[in-house]
């Protein structure tokens, strides 16, 4: 069982940047594939980036691609979400997700840990 934490929401104006960081329990935390989605009011969760176990494969959602840095430091058991030139369509609360594999992965489905969120706010 790995228990998962976010930290580093916050507010912030169009064009600026936030770190988010998600801190993992355990030791096992290099075995699992790691992810970041987010969910607006009224939207459905959305896959955002993804690293493998390693930290050597990483994919991102089109619209975040250039922008946004996935990275992973296993001796610290903790995943980073770098977020540059933010927009207010990026508002919205932000996971992180573990799953078990060898790969990278770009469904809900495929996590079998969650974090409890945390907030994101870009004005314009």
């Amino acid at each position: 069982q790995v228990q998962l934490v976010e930290s580093g929401g916050g507010l912030v104006q169009a064009g600026g940047s936030l770190r988010l960081s998600c801190a993992a329990s355990g030791r096992t935390f290099s075995r699992y594939a790691m992810g970041w989605f987010r969910q607006a009011p009224g939207k459905e969760r959305e896959f955002v980036a993804a690293i493998s176990r390693s930290g050597g494969s990483t994919s991102y959602a089109d619209s975040v691609k250039g922008r946004f840095t996935i990275s992973r430091d296993n001796a610290k058991n903790t995943v980073y979400l770098q977020m540059n030139s933010l927009i207010p369509e990026d508002t919205a609360v932000y996971y992180c997700a573990a799953g078990v594999g060898g790969g990278i992965y770009t469904l809900p489905l495929s996590y079998d840990h969650w974090g409890q969120g945390t907030q994101v706010t870009v004005s314009s």
